[in-house]
């Protein structure tokens, strides 16, 4: 996913691996009650049940488990970190009753944002899978029904027994090894969990959030091997259909504030820029206890406007690097601590998009939080 060395993809050998001989190592939580309806039909509400909700839902057709965050060492040197997997349904492998059919694609993202250097180091995979669980360990890691774990070669996340996320990755001049530790609950986004992403309800998510998670451990830059800390947000999304017709992209933000506050806002875009629908929610810090506890906003309450643009030399895509965003919450300022973040992964999962650290700031101009922007479709119509 780098844009020099690793987007070359000088070891896509060990990303597409098949049976015969090679053992492909991805590894997903399940439970015998993941059934919940049809693959191929539309989502519908229902009460998410932990922990196995957060484990893999196989039957449908896209999911991702999403850590970002910012680190610092002990001399105040800073840094963004993107670790992503991905898990994409086969719809014609689903009937073969072949263990080698791929019934399943995964693939791994992971980047780290070095301000001081001004660089973004990133690296991708890609593996399918069967769907089924393997009887054995792979590299001392097996699937158990109430931890999330994924696995994808030598990349990993795994959620542990006290419920605090695990990462690593061995990507091509960095690595990133971090535990993230709950410092309040689950957020379930939308209603209960249930996130609309369009004007049809079928066109809808089940989201679950952990902000506010405390990060230790280690970020590797070209050998060298740094202590850090910081702050981290993780997202869980599966979904059948989140894109209407009308949509190529998304803009997204996912903020920690400094107070213990954490701020969700989205848009799904057309291609003029107008907005199809948005949402996203807030939650204080005094009811950071509490699953429910935030202010769900209706796709009428939140509106994205770019201040600011940044030309990729690579796609000559125009991202907003600066946005004001207007939220029941309050209207916030969010800029990019680094323009240059655009992510190729045509070789993975077939897009280009700007994934990146970012700062909030309130309407005042204070410097309110810290997380990361996601934006989508603007080099290309975003595919799922």
């Amino acid at each position: 996913m780098k844009l020099s060395a690793p987007h070359r993809l000088q070891n896509r050998r060990h990303w597409l691996l098949g049976a015969g001989g090679l053992l492909l190592a991805p590894v997903l939580a399940q439970t015998p009650h993941q059934q919940e309806y049809q693959p191929g039909s539309a989502l519908t509400p229902r009460p998410l049940r932990f922990p196995r909700d957060h484990g893999t839902h196989n039957e449908t057709r896209t999911e991702w488990w999403y850590l970002t965050g910012h680190a610092q060492t002990a001399d105040g040197r800073s840094f963004g970190f993107q670790v992503t997997f991905f898990r994409s349904r086969v719809d014609a492998a689903q009937t073969l009753q072949s263990r080698l059919a791929a019934k399943q694609l995964l693939f791994a993202h992971a980047a780290i944002t070095d301000l001081q250097g001004k660089e973004l180091l990133h690296d991708q995979r890609i593996a399918r899978w069967n769907g089924e669980l393997p009887l054995q360990r792979e590299r001392g890691v097996f699937a158990r029904v109430d931890d999330l774990q994924v696995v994808l070669r030598d990349w990993f996340m795994k959620r542990d027994a006290v419920g605090a996320y695990r990462t690593e990755v061995v990507g091509d001049g960095f690595a990133i090894s971090l535990r993230a530790t709950p410092t309040q609950a689950i957020l379930l986004q939308g209603d209960q969990g249930f996130s609309r992403k369009g004007p049809d309800p079928s066109q809808a998510s089940f989201y679950v959030t952990h902000p506010q998670l405390a990060v230790q451990g280690a970020l590797t830059l070209r050998g060298q091997r740094l202590t850090v800390t910081g702050l981290a947000w993780l997202d869980h999304e599966w979904s059948e259909a989140i894109l209407h017709p009308d949509a190529v992209g998304w803009d997204w933000i996912g903020m920690n504030l400094a107070n213990g506050d954490s701020l969700t806002a989205f848009e799904l875009r057309r291609a003029d820029g107008s907005a199809l629908w948005a949402g996203g929610s807030y939650r204080a810090q005094a009811s950071a206890q509490n699953p429910h506890g935030a202010r769900s906003f209706a796709t009428g309450e939140v509106r994205f406007t770019p201040q600011r643009f940044w030309t990729s030399p690579l796609t000559r895509a125009r991202y907003p690097v600066e946005w004001r965003v207007d939220t029941p919450s309050g209207r916030f300022t969010v800029r990019a601590l680094l323009e240059a973040q655009e992510l190729d992964s045509r070789s993975s999962t077939g897009t280009v998009y700007w994934e990146g650290l970012s700062d909030l700031f309130d309407q005042s101009g204070q410097r309110v939080g810290r997380g990361y922007l996601e934006m989508t479709g603007y080099a290309q119509r975003l595919v799922l």
